[in-house]
Order: structure tokens, then C-alpha cells, then sequence
């Protein structure tokens, strides 16, 4: 059964410790969320910050391929306007293959933190990801050649050698964060999966409108998709959000509380050089105020679970919720929340509780009928 969880590794950690175990405690991650019974992982690629190590996300998909047994594996995201289209989609193939059909090609323009390195501003990030995109769907969905010239790349007669692992076609997700029409049309344009980001949001005042800002993205994708002639399904909507649980609520703030303020300004605040103190809201309150604004879901089970159907009330429903694991707690405190999560949380979410739940009221009632 679908759990309608998933588990998103950016993946950041602090610095200071070993690059090697950080990278192996990714992978165990994986493992763990597979035998959970989560539906999907996601890599994203980063290659400055010092804290987004993985800069080659691949290389950990075709790993935990043969690590694990029914996890969706994907990439989140490939940054088109660094690489060139071919090599994402033959990449994508062979990654088909070694899942066995489990991979998900998630693409985006490319991460703002990386961009100066590799002489690229935002416009050219996005003009690249409107060039490459049609290229590549075809390549890793049609059956076509490809053939274009641009200022960055040149296909001529281009084709794939290696086919899909199967007759379906390789799902593509586009992210979305911020307030960005570009991206939501484009998802609408192509008939893609969304997976939008969050985290963005809740870097905003307490109060912000973070699902308002997700539905938002949803309806611009919605009207694209009727203009071009395509629709779109809620149910391959994937949210990325930290997520914390635990036993009581004063227990999951305790244990995250540190490492949030370490996140928040040492990586968001000193690395990335944004402003990540509100007016008016004092540090220790920081994380208190990002729950309220809806940008992260910590607590109890029953506080995860009203966090949860209050998303899917505000965004009009999407399919996945993506656990954006962000290192603010000991290995010991995560594993224990995505046990909660896979144990008590989905179950409550995805209907999984409730046949046995409906089959101890049936007894009562035939005891009592008797």
C-alpha cells in the first residue's frame, strides 16, 4: 500500500564532520525509508555551500537501486542549464534499467547558490531549462530524433541507443519553489509531475501564506495545462517540508530545536548570505514561528497528521508529502521519526487504518445486537 510519503535529502549536512559517513548516512537513510514502506527518495545536486555535498545525485540513485526493493528512487533535481540534454536522458535510461523502473527524472533550472560559479545568472538559468526541456522529453519518452542548435549545445539526428526499461514512459517531475509563474507553466505546458519546495516559504514572517503560495503554483499549472490541451494529476503533487516526530510535542521541538537554529544561520544565514531574521519574532522563537507559518510540520503524531490534512484542505490536495531530511537531530531521533511517520502518520493519511479500525466496530456492534 502507498504510504504517500516520501523522504527528500537535499542532502545538507553540517560541516565539520566526515564528507564519507555523511554520504553513507544518505544511503542508510534510503534503506531505512524503503523497509518503512516510504513511496519515494529524492537526491537533489548541489555543488557549493559547503553543506549540500552530493553534487553527482546519479551516483546515489544507481547505489541505492541495489540497496533497496520497492522505493521510488529520483532525481531532485537535475539543473538542466548545467548539463547537456542528452547525457540527462541517457543517464535517466540507464537509471530506469538499474531501478527496474523505479526511477523518477525530477529537472529544474538549477540551484541560485551555484549559478556564479558557472558564469550563469537567473535568466539564463531559466531561458536554458526552456531550450533543453522539449529536447529531453523526447529523448527519454519519444521516439523521435532529435535535432537543434543552440548556444550552449548541438543535437543533430540525436536519438537514444538504449530503451526504456519498459513500454511506460519515465515519469518527469519539474520543481517549483517562490512565487515563480515559469516553472508551473511549463509543468502545465508538458503535462509534467510538480514537485514544489516549501522550504522557500517558510524563510517569510510568521503567518505567511505558504499553502496559499502552493495552491497558487497549482492553479497556474492548471491553466497552462488547459491552454495547451493536457491535464494534470493531483496525485503526482509531491510537497517538500521538514518534517519532525515524536512522542509528545515538547519532545519534538527539544530535539530539533538546536539543530534548526544551526540550519537556519549557519547554512541558510551565514553560507547562503540570506536574511533569515523576521522582524519582530526573537531566535529562540524562530522554530515556533515556521511551524505556525506552516513552513515545517514538528510534533506529536496527532500534530503531524492536523498539519498534514490541513495541507491537503489549503493546496486542494496534492499526492505526496516529501520529508525533507535536514540533519537537525541525532541519526537515533530521525530514524525514530520516520518510523512514526511510516507506522502511525501514513497509516492515518493513507486509509490503511482504517479496515481494522471498521472491524473492531463491527464486533462491538454485533456483540450488541445480539
Amino acid at each position: 500500500m502507498h504510504s504517500r510519503i516520501g523522504i527528500f535529502l537535499s542532502p545538507v549536512h553540517e560541516t565539520g564532520q566526515d564528507p564519507h559517513l555523511a554520504i553513507q548516512r544518505d544511503l542508510d537513510l534510503v534503506e531505512l525509508a524503503d523497509r518503512l514502506n516510504f513511496d519515494e527518495a529524492w537526491f537533489g545536486e548541489h555543488h557549493t555551500l559547503g553543506w549540500g555535498l552530493v553534487g553527482a545525485p546519479e551516483t546515489l540513485i544507481a547505489a541505492a537501486s541495489q540497496r533497496t526493493r520497492q522505493i521510488r528512487l529520483a532525481h531532485g533535481v537535475v539543473p538542466l542549464s548545467g548539463h547537456h540534454p542528452f547525457h540527462v536522458a541517457s543517464r535517466a535510461v540507464h537509471l530506469h534499467h538499474l531501478s527496474q523502473g523505479r526511477y523518477i527524472l525530477g529537472v529544474g533550472p538549477g540551484v541560485p547558490f551555484d549559478a556564479p560559479m558557472f558564469g550563469l545568472d537567473g535568466a539564463t538559468q531559466r531561458r536554458r531549462l526552456d531550450e533543453a526541456l522539449p529536447s529531453l522529453l523526447e529523448l527519454v519518452n519519444g521516439e523521435g530524433v532529435v535535432d537543434q542548435k543552440t548556444d550552449w549545445y548541438e543535437l543533430r539526428n540525436a536519438r537514444l541507443q538504449l530503451p526504456r526499461f519498459g513500454p511506460d514512459p519515465i515519469e518527469v517531475a519539474l520543481a517549483t519553489s517562490g512565487t515563480s509563474v515559469t516553472s508551473p507553466r511549463l509543468i502545465g505546458r508538458y503535462g509534467l509531475s510538480m514537485t514544489s519546495f516549501a522550504l522557500p516559504f517558510a524563510l517569510m514572517t510568521p503567518g505567511a501564506p505558504d499553502h496559499i503560495g502552493l495552491a497558487q503554483q497549482w492553479k497556474y499549472a492548471e491553466e497552462a495545462a488547459e491552454e495547451f490541451g493536457r491535464t494534470l494529476d493531483r496525485d503526482r503533487w509531491r510537497i517538500a517540508l521538514p518534517v519532525h516526530v515524536a512522542e509528545t510535542r515538547k519532545q519534538a521541538f527539544d530535539e530539533v530545536r538546536e539543530g534548526y537554529d544551526r540550519w537556519l544561520f549557519e547554512y541558510f544565514g551565514k553560507a547562503a548570505g540570506r536574511d533569515v531574521q523576521p522582524p519582530g519574532v526573537p531566535r529562540e522563537q524562530l522554530l515556533e514561528a515556521r511551524v505556525e507559518a506552516g513552513g515545517a510540520l514538528v510534533g506529536s503524531v496527532d500534530d503531524v497528521v492536523a498539519g498534514i490534512r490541513k495541507m491537503q484542505e489549503a493546496t486542494g490536495g496534492f499526492g505526496t508529502l516529501l520529508v525533507y531530511a535536514a540533519d537537525w537531530t541525532t541519526y537515533e531521533n530521525t530514524d525514530r521519526s520516520l518510523e512514526l511517520l511510516a507506522r502511525h502518520v501514513a497509516p492515518r493519511i493513507n486509509g490503511a487504518a482504517d479496515r481494522p479500525r471498521e472491524a473492531v466496530d463491527r464486533a462491538i456492534a454485533a456483540r450488541s445486537s445480539r
